[in-house]
């Protein structure tokens, strides 16, 4: 028996795995999943866009928008009032040399933008709200 953490869309969950035999054909044995039960390691909600430490890891949760990889701001494609569909680009990220439309997943108006063109971001830094 060995014992794993695994995270989750944010949440952490302990993980026993048990050998129960190999694969023909495999060098590796079966994992057969024993118990899963979720730890209290699931970081809390953003309160605010002053606090840019990563908060949530997905790209949007409710309305506001998180980065989903490091990299650097290089354009930011809207401006505070404006309103914006489902599917319309807020921004593009600088990742590995690659550039990477930040879209909206909802409909509305920016409230906040909380980053700057050329800004570092890391993974689930808020970048914008939108109400």
């Amino acid at each position: 028996m060995r014992a794993f953490r695994v995270t989750v869309n944010g949440l952490s969950y302990e993980v026993t795995v048990e050998e129960v035999g190999t694969v023909p054909g495999a060098s590796m044995p079966s994992p057969s999943i024993e118990t899963v039960k979720p730890t209290n390691t699931a970081i809390p909600a953003r309160q605010n866009a002053t606090n840019l430490t990563a908060a949530k890891p997905n790209l949007v949760s409710g309305d506001a928008v998180y980065s989903p990889m490091p990299g650097v701001v290089l354009k930011i494609m809207v401006e505070i009032g404006q309103i914006v569909n489902c599917g319309d680009v807020l921004l593009i990220l600088e990742a590995m040399k690659m550039e990477n439309e930040v879209t909206a997943s909802v409909a509305g108006t920016i409230k906040e933008i909380a980053v700057a063109k050329g800004s570092s971001v890391n993974t689930g830094d808020l970048m914008v709200v939108i109400e």
